[in-house]
């Protein structure tokens, strides 16, 4: 554990709402246009993936926001 603080989290927290700002925003454009027409459950199913992928690098960016590295060490 690191024992002074950094600027990379407050940049790291910043960094994190302006991506899911710009990626909602992203979504909520463009999503309806080309999915709009489908049954409910295929929205649904739509949805649910988009609101879940971004949790795919989360784990990297806060390895990144407490070590700064973008991988754990390997014990």
């Amino acid at each position: 554990m690191r024992e002074e603080p950094t600027g990379r989290i407050p940049l790291g927290i910043l960094g994190l709402f302006v991506g899911l700002m710009i990626y909602g925003i992203v979504l909520a454009r463009y999503l309806p246009d080309l999915i709009g027409t489908w049954p409910t459950w295929g929205q649904t199913i739509v949805y649910i993936f988009f609101g879940l992928v971004w949790l795919l690098p989360l784990g990297r960016f806060l390895v990144w926001m407490e070590t700064g590295k973008w991988r754990a060490k390997k014990d």
